[in-house]
C-alpha cells in the first residue's frame, strides 16, 4: 500500500496568487490544508478536495500555539497570504502586522516539526536601479511593503535554517490574469476596451517583467515540492514595455485607437527597467 502524499498547509488560498497555488496543488493530487479568513470558507469550490479548512478571524494575530496546532502533521507550509490592496499596500502599516504574524507562523511551524517552509516575497526587495534583477542583486527595499518582505526573508533565513527546516523564498515580479483586482493595469485596460472607452495611460516606455499568475502558481508549487533552498525569482525573464503590453491587449479587441498614451504623467521615481533573471536548471 502506497504511503499517503505529504500534507501541505497553504495560507492565502482565496487570494490572487494563492488561488492558483491551490489549483496547482490539487491538480498534482497533493493533500492540502488551508487557512482562510472566517467567512471565506465557501470561496473554496466544493469540487476541490481539501483535507481541512481552518478559519481565523485574523491570521496576523494568531498565537504561536495556534499555528503549531494548525501545522500539526504538516510536511510543507506555503505562506501566500499578505496584505495586498492595490493603491494601499506599498505604504501600509499593515505590512508590520503581516511580518509579525508570519514570524509567529514560522515559530509554530518549528514547534510542529514542519519539514519545509515556502514564503512569498517581491522583486521590490531588490535594488531596483540594477534593472536586471537576479537573486544575487543586493537588497534595497524602498517602501514599507518591500522592507517588511525583505526583513521577513532575512529573519526566516536564519530562524528556520537554525532549526533544521528547509526554506525557500519566492520573489514575485509583475503578475496578471485570473482573479486580478480590477484596479490593476491589465483589468483596467480590458474593462475600458470592452466598453469602447479610452484608456488613459502614461507614456508606456517603462520596461517590466510580466507573468501569468497561473504560471506563477505552478512555479511556486514546483519550488515547494522540490529541494531548492533560498530565494528564487518567479518571473518570465522577458522584458516588455507597458506600451507593448497595452497594444497587445488592444489588438485582441481591434482597438488600439482607444489607447491614450501620455494622458497620465509618468511617475518620475518609477524605475525605467525591472526584469527578472530566472534560475537555470
Amino acid at each position: 500500500m502506497a504511503a499517503a502524499a505529504p500534507l501541505i498547509l497553504l495560507t492565502g488560498a482565496t487570494g490572487f496568487v494563492g488561488t492558483q497555488v491551490l489549483r496547482e496543488l490539487i491538480g498534482r493530487n497533493c493533500r492540502v490544508r488551508v487557512i482562510v479568513r472566517d467567512g471565506k470558507q465557501n470561496w473554496i469550490p466544493p469540487s476541490i478536495m481539501i483535507e481541512k479548512i481552518i478559519a481565523t478571524v485574523d491570521l496576523w494575530f494568531e498565537s504561536v500555539a495556534w499555528w503549531a496546532d494548525a501545522c500539526h502533521g504538516v510536511d510543507t507550509v506555503i505562506h501566500a497570504a499578505w496584505y495586498a490592496e492595490p493603491g494601499q499596500y506599498l505604504q501600509s502599516p499593515k505590512n508590520r502586522e503581516c511580518m509579525a504574524g508570519t514570524l509567529r507562523l514560522a515559530q509554530g511551524a518549528i514547534e510542529a516539526k514542519v519539514r519545509r517552509f515556502i514564503g512569498i516575497g517581491t522583486c521590490f526587495e531588490y535594488d531596483l536601479s540594477a534593472g536586471r534583477l537576479s537573486i544575487e542583486t543586493p537588497l534595497r527595499p524602498s517602501t514599507p511593503y518591500a522592507e517588511a518582505k525583505a526583513t521577513t526573508f532575512m529573519t526566516l533565513s536564519q530562524l528556520l535554517l537554525q532549526h533544521g527546516l528547509e526554506f525557500s523564498w519566492c520573489r514575485l515580479f509583475y503578475l496578471y490574469g485570473d482573479g486580478e483586482d480590477e484596479r490593476r493595469l491589465v483589468p483596467y485596460l480590458r474593462g475600458k476596451l470592452m466598453a469602447g472607452e479610452p484608456a488613459e495611460l502614461s507614456s508606456g516606455t517603462q520596461i517590466r517583467d510580466y507573468l501569468d499568475v497561473r504560471q506563477a502558481g505552478r512555479m511556486i508549487v514546483e519550488n515547494a515540492l522540490g529541494k531548492g533552498h533560498g530565494p528564487v525569482n518567479i518571473c518570465s525573464g522577458t522584458p516588455i514595455s507597458i506600451r507593448q503590453l497595452a497594444e497587445r491587449i488592444a489588438d485582441e479587441y481591434g482597438r488600439r485607437d482607444l489607447l491614450r498614451f501620455g494622458a497620465r504623467a509618468d511617475n518620475l521615481v518609477d524605475p525605467p527597467y525591472i526584469v527578472g533573471v530566472r534560475a537555470v536548471g
